[in-house]
């Protein structure tokens, strides 16, 4: 009968649900999963096999399935206020959330905006940077700045500052226009040079390109330390530093986008805290949530607030979302902080990850890995791949394959990465080091 149910799901799901980034015929041969349910690390189809989350469930769950903790505090909200809107309102979970990052960032962002995804959250970061640009009388200031590769969303201003190629193929002709400019990569490193001088050489770049725009740019935006969604490139925390110090030099906002290095997944809970720099704009979304609900936000200082601050309605922020700042998202995000708080979460995933890190260094070894690589709870690496049709199909191969293992993985492209949730025990570490291992393997061999 369970059979007979997960067949069923995937035929329903396959005739009424179109999935995202994804081109539906190739599940024809891509197994679509039927999940039924989620405890830990762990999810559970329909059959009941299970699969460990390796990859959070697109970076989103960060204390794992089903946290009786964060679960307690729903319900909780639950019977108490389950959305009211927050023109003209307000309601204790967005305001305790809202004073306990700004203490995360010692005042230094104050002000929180609220929306439901990280897509929006970019948008709003950068309409209010131009917005606030106009206000202070430089409304030429409307050109933004990404890096090359990077990846910010895919609503219509976060797909403009993203470099995809497939993306802006498809869509470019509904884009603005931007400055792209070098790549911090460290794996663009020439012979002799360092992460650092990689760094300060894409600085330098960037550094030309103000020169010239700055009275126009009203921004640059970059993911700090690890530029995720196309191929996890780690730069140093050197760039960040260079990048605040050129940005007040030259009169441009600075925008960090956190959605997915934020909340500890790169070692400290804000991925800038490693370069010793706050921007003037900070995205958050996914794992603020503890992965449950949709929220985002937009962090910023009180200088762009103060922008902003007049009788004039024209001068205000002019933005909203029918569900910002929903109680039960907040209490969820509250639950979130809780635990990093009361469990120690940023000391022992240092140990965590020193023990994944160990754990896969026969892995890091293999004669067709590259540029193995690891930041926080981030782990990655490049396949070498000779065979044209092995290449062209690796990462869905190696999908199917680690399904087999009881793994949910999704490489980009040739880059497989790891960004488990942050309750691995000892034995779910080996785990996930050996299968991986073994899954790598076996797609190599075809």
């Amino acid at each position: 009968m369970e059979q007979n149910r997960q067949a069923e799901w995937i035929a329903r799901s396959l005739k009424s649900v179109w999935h995202p980034c994804t081109q539906m015929q190739h599940h024809e041969t891509v197994p679509l999963v039927p999940v039924a349910r989620g405890q830990g690390a762990w999810l559970y189809d329909a059959d009941g096999r299970r699969y460990m989350d390796a990859i959070s469930s697109w970076w989103v769950n960060l204390f794992g399935h089903a946290n009786p903790r964060i679960n307690a505090a729903l319900k909780d909200q639950l019977d108490r206020l389950e959305h009211a809107m927050l023109a003209g309102f307000t309601h204790e979970p967005v305001i305790r959330l809202s004073e306990k990052l700004a203490e995360l960032t010692s005042q230094a962002l104050g002000h929180c905006f609220y929306a439901s995804d990280g897509a929006s959250a970019v948008e709003i970061a950068l309409k209010m940077s131009a917005h606030a640009w106009r206000n202070a009388g430089h409304a030429e200031k409307r050109e933004f700045v990404c890096l090359k590769n990077s990846y910010h969303g895919e609503t219509l201003g976060a797909l403009a500052v993203t470099d995809v190629p497939l993306f802006r193929e498809a869509y470019g002709s509904l884009l603005q226009d931007v400055h792209v400019v070098a790549s911090p990569d460290a794996r663009l490193a020439r012979e002799g040079e360092s992460a650092v001088d990689v760094a300060l050489r894409a600085a330098g770049e960037l550094e030309r390109l103000l020169q010239e725009r700055s009275e126009r740019i009203a921004a640059v935006i970059v993911e700090p330390l690890v530029q995720c969604a196309t191929g996890m490139a780690m730069h140093d925390p050197v760039y960040l530093k260079q990048l605040r110090l050129l940005c007040d030099r030259y009169g441009v906002h600075l925008i960090a986008d956190e959605i997915a290095v934020g909340n500890g997944r790169s070692g400290t809970f804000f991925a800038c805290e490693q370069a010793g720099i706050w921007p003037d704009f900070l995205c958050l979304s996914k794992g603020i949530s503890g992965g449950y609900l949709p929220l985002s936000l937009v962090m910023t200082t009180d200088a762009v607030y103060q922008a902003f601050y007049d009788r004039d309605v024209a001068r205000g922020f002019l933005h909203s979302h029918s569900f910002t700042g929903n109680p039960l998202a907040c209490r969820a995000a509250l639950a979130t902080l809780a635990i990093f708080e009361e469990d120690d979460v940023l000391n022992r995933n240092r140990d965590k990850a020193a023990r994944l890190t160990q754990a896969l260094a026969p892995l890091a070894q293999h004669p067709q890995v590259r540029h193995f690589r690891q930041r926080g709870m981030i782990w990655a690496f490049d396949a070498v791949i000779d065979d044209a049709e092995l290449a062209s199909s690796f990462s869905r191969r190696f999908f199917t394959t680690a399904l087999e293992h009881e793994l949910l993985l999704r490489p980009i492209g040739a880059t497989v990465y790891l960004m488990p949730p942050y309750i691995l025990d000892e034995q779910e570490i080996e785990l996930l080091a050996e299968r991986t291992h073994t899954v790598f393997e076996k797609v190599l061999k075809g």
